[in-house]
C-alpha cells in the first residue's frame, strides 16, 4: 500500500481512499486524508491535510489545513496554512492559502490569492476611510498628522496625496 513519505510524525490518524475507490458527492472528515481514487463533489477536511495521490483525480472544491497535490485537481482550493503542488500535479482552479510551492514540471492553470495571517498584520486602511476635515494639501499641517487617532503622519499624507487633484497644490 502507497502512503505518503512527507507525513508529520506527530499525526496518526490517516485516512486512505485507495486507487480503485470511486466517490460521487460530499467528503468530509477530522483526520487526515491520503486519496489516491476519484472524488467528484466537494472534499472538507478543515484543519486536516489533504493528500492527493499520483492515481488520484478530484472534480470538486477543497477546504483544508493544508493540501499536497500529485494527482490531478479540477476545482478550487482554500488551505488555511498551504498547498504544495508536486513535479506530477494537474491543477485547474483558484488556489487561497497563505503558503504556497509548486515543483518544477506541475501544471497549474488559475490564480493564487495568498492570504496573511490575521494576527501578524494589522489591516491597510482604505482610501473611502479617510478623514473629509483632511484638506488636500502638499505638506498636510502637523495637527491633522497626529490627529487621525490609529493613523500616522505617513498615512494621512498618503491619503492626502491620493485625494489631491492634478495641478493643485
Amino acid at each position: 500500500m502507497d502512503t505518503p513519505k512527507t507525513l508529520d510524525s506527530a499525526r496518526t490518524d490517516l485516512a486512505n481512499i485507495g486507487k480503485s475507490v470511486v466517490i460521487k458527492g460530499e467528503l468530509s472528515g477530522s483526520e487526515d486524508l491520503y486519496l489516491d481514487g476519484q472524488v467528484e463533489g466537494s472534499i472538507e477536511m478543515a484543519g486536516n491535510r489533504l493528500t492527493i495521490g499520483p492515481n488520484g483525480k478530484v472534480k470538486a472544491n477543497v477546504t483544508a489545513r493544508s493540501a499536497v497535490v500529485q494527482g490531478r485537481l479540477e476545482g478550487n482550493v482554500r488551505a488555511s496554512d498551504r498547498v504544495d503542488l508536486k513535479q506530477s500535479a494537474i491543477v485547474l482552479g483558484d488556489i487561497a492559502t497563505q503558503r504556497i510551492s509548486i515543483e518544477e514540471g506541475a501544471y497549474f492553470k488559475g490564480g493564487v490569492d495568498i492570504q496573511r495571517e490575521a494576527s501578524k498584520t494589522p489591516p491597510k486602511p482604505e482610501i473611502s476611510q479617510a478623514r473629509p476635515d483632511v484638506k488636500a494639501d502638499a505638506r498636510p499641517s502637523a495637527a491633522a498628522a497626529t490627529s487621525t487617532g490609529s493613523g500616522s503622519s505617513v498615512t494621512t499624507s498618503n491619503a492626502t496625496s491620493l485625494t489631491r487633484e492634478p495641478g493643485k497644490v
